[in-house]
């Protein structure tokens, strides 16, 4: 009989997209199986979904929020993870960095949308042809 695939509780976490240090004990100490992962997806248990809306969350998740890149953060020296009402308190505050960084990243936004545009164009291009 196959053994099921496993994945580290690191892997599981940010797949799940949250923050291992703030998980279950018994979550963080061991694999975790490629079944009571996808429960974990489809019937988050209440400690899962409290992570989920509270926190404290992980940098991709937290960058997520504030509509900047983990870069950003980085930039801006941002380097503990934040909580739900944290990053609410920055995105009302709305510091001259957040600004930047979120000015940036819909620059970036925007020249991906316009060079996949362009893409799209020389492709329509070429099938003519």
């Amino acid at each position: 009989m196959a053994q099921e695939q496993t994945m580290k509780a690191e892997t599981a976490a940010k797949k799940l997209g949250i923050l291992l240090a703030a998980a279950p004990e018994s979550f963080r100490e061991g694999p975790v199986t490629r079944t009571a992962f996808d429960e974990l997806r489809t019937e988050p248990p209440a400690w899962l979904e409290e992570l989920r809306r509270e926190g404290p969350h992980p940098r991709p998740v937290v960058a997520q929020k504030l509509g900047i890149s983990i870069s950003g953060l980085t930039r801006a020296g941002v380097d503990e993870p934040l909580t739900t009402a944290e990053i609410k308190a920055l995105l009302q505050e709305m510091p001259e960095w957040l600004v930047r960084e979120r000015a940036t990243q819909a620059e970036v936004h925007s020249e991906n949308a316009r060079v996949k545009q362009q893409r799209a164009d020389k492709a329509a291009a070429r099938a003519q042809d």
